[in-house]
């Protein structure tokens, strides 16, 4: 159940002519009352000789009835209460009730014969709003402080007295959510999302791995909004708002907004945290011959993600231990800048699901722990290496580092998910498990070519090379043998380990090091779990497909069978 608290008005029949009226859509349907101050008031709905007029007069009477200068200017208050789309329809009487509870916990009715009036109309299955006006009948001004969070306290203890599915409580540190009339805007538009969200999508991409305020408004301006900014008498920056080029008011006027309007981590203050505390590396914008530091090696898509998995796996560790909230916050701050590179830079195959989990993880990435970004400048920098490597195409080794990466990051989502539910942070939490589902499903497609093309290598292994790792994985791992050499990716970790011992590695000690890092019992697949690992702590290419091998006659003419993607668990650990 969702209350809402609107913004106050200062025309009582305004709101009700809303209410009772068809909608903007004809989406109000036989709207009536369930509910007022004293069970009496008129019905303009369901009674053909109540008016608004009535209605209206009755609700501001205390307003009135004191002098002028005391009325508020803003004296119309106005909750709506939606309940979840998979609950019971609810009855008149049952809204009633619930519509008597909310005035009482927001303060607008107390129950001591003197509060406000108000009145609850209903006008469609799953929701009812209230309409009050702000003054008492003994003259005074009620107490009201906090109206939005009592009213989700309540929420929470109706959504358990009547059977309603239990929502997750918040703590005021998610992004303001579309308006009602922007909703409809944007379906008028045929928009698959409001401009707040658009623009809220858009400006976080801009800040991810930026290092200096001119280069996020750079990249502002270069993703095609409309930026204006708000600078002191001094000439000091102050503030910058946006505007999609084609989002437009009733007078043809771009509709601004503020960072701070968008989500809580995008006011400038709160940008300027992350930048002053950033990458450590002055790169100007790419082809713009204003390099401030020259790039000591040219950087692939690839190569990018393939860095960018060590700092994802030392914020893993940093989310298991108990240590620093303030550090951990930071890391979950770069890890949703990371999920937003990717979703930016990565090949059609991956790009939805990726902008899915990114948006998905935009609410876990804040809470009230305060961050401290300096933590962070390895997630940083990695995110900024893989903006300014540029797209990856999703082929050969573009695929597999992809497919590395998102292995990892599946894992930190999954740590992150598990740290916020310790810290009693739901919504977070929540957020966190759904952004692991996307990603989930993007390893499953990007880890599905480079996969079988390791198992096709590994077939092809001599057969003595073969033993030798076979004997390697009884004497590492004795416990987990059977199950990954009779697993159908054991011929990928064979080809990893060649790998690994042609690079000069001892595949024993990478494969133990690999088992080691953490539990393997609850994977899906192992192998394909040990790959990653193996690879991504010997530093391999995730693939090699020219590697040459010894190829026996009666094994060069075996056709690698295709793999369906690894089965991740849900619980994401199988990623590890």
């Amino acid at each position: 159940m969702i209350p809402r608290v609107h913004k106050r008005g200062s025309r009582t029949i305004g709101l009700l002519a809303y209410l009772y009226g068809p909608g903007t859509h004809e989406e109000h349907i036989d709207p009536h009352l369930v509910a007022s101050w004293d069970g009496m008031a008129p019905d303009p709905g369901r009674d053909p000789q109540a008016t608004y007029k009535q209605l209206q007069q009755l609700l501001d009477q205390p307003v009135m009835a004191v002098a002028a200068d005391r009325r508020p200017d803003k004296h119309v208050w106005h909750l709506s209460i939606r309940s979840a789309p998979d609950d019971p329809v609810l009855a008149d009487d049952q809204w009633g009730e619930i519509a008597r509870r909310m005035v009482a916990a927001t303060g607008i009715d107390t129950g001591d014969g003197a509060g406000c009036r108000w009145a609850a109309v209903r006008h469609a299955h799953d929701h009812v709003h209230i309409i009050a006006t702000l003054m008492r009948e003994d003259g005074r001004k009620p107490r009201i402080h906090n109206d939005a969070g009592r009213s989700q306290e309540e929420a929470r203890r109706i959504e358990a007295d009547f059977g309603l599915r239990r929502l997750n409580t918040g703590d005021r540190t998610a992004a303001q959510r579309p308006t009602s009339a922007e909703r409809h805007k944007a379906d008028r538009q045929c928009r698959e999302q409001t401009p707040r969200e658009e623009l809220r999508e858009s400006v976080r991409r801009a800040v991810a791995g930026a290092n200096t305020e001119a280069e996020f408004f750079d990249r502002l301006a270069a993703s095609g909004l409309l930026v204006r900014t708000r600078t002191a008498p001094s000439g000091d920056l102050l503030g910058y708002t946006v505007a999609l080029p084609g989002d437009r008011n009733k007078d043809g006027q771009p509709v601004f907004y503020s960072g701070s309007k968008l989500a809580p981590d995008l006011s400038l203050p709160r940008i300027r945290e992350r930048l002053t505390s950033g990458t450590e590396e002055r790169v100007g914008a790419p082809d713009s011959g204003e390099e401030s530091t020259i790039r000591s090696r040219p950087i692939g898509p690839a190569s990018a993600r393939r860095a960018a998995t060590t700092s994802i796996w030392d914020a893993v560790l940093l989310l298991d231990n108990e240590g620093d909230d303030g550090a951990a916050a930071a890391q979950l701050s770069a890890v949703g800048e990371i999920l937003d590179t990717l979703a930016k830079t990565s090949a059609a195959t991956t790009r939805e699901e990726l902008r899915l989990a990114a948006r998905a993880f935009e609410r876990a990435s804040r809470s009230h722990i305060r961050a401290q970004h300096a933590e962070a400048r390895a997630l940083r920098k990695a995110a900024r290496e893989i903006v300014y490597a540029g797209p990856s195409l999703g082929r050969g080794e573009d695929g597999a580092a992809t497919a590395m990466v998102l292995s990892t990051l599946l894992l930190v989502v999954v740590a992150a998910a598990r740290w916020h539910a310790e810290h009693q942070h739901a919504q977070q939490a929540a957020a966190a498990r759904q952004a692991a589902e996307h990603l989930r499903a993007a390893y499953n497609s990007a880890a599905h070519a480079p996969l079988t093309t390791l198992r096709g290598r590994g077939r092809r292994l001599p057969k003595t090379t073969r033993a030798r790792y076979e004997t390697t994985v009884r004497t590492v791992l004795p416990h987990l043998a059977e199950t990954v050499l009779t697993e159908r990716g054991w011929d990928a970790l064979a080809a990893t380990l060649s790998d690994a011992a042609r690079a000069g590695a001892d595949p024993a000690a990478l494969l133990r090091e690999a088992a080691g890092q953490r539990e393997l019992d609850s994977a899906g697949s192992v192998s394909d779990v040990l790959v990653w690992r193996v690879r991504r702590i010997a530093n391999l290419h995730a693939h090699t497909p020219q590697a040459t091998t010894t190829v026996p006659p009666a094994t060069a003419t075996r056709t690698a069978r295709p793999m369906p993607p690894s089965d991740h668990r849900r619980d994401g650990r199988n990623a590890r």
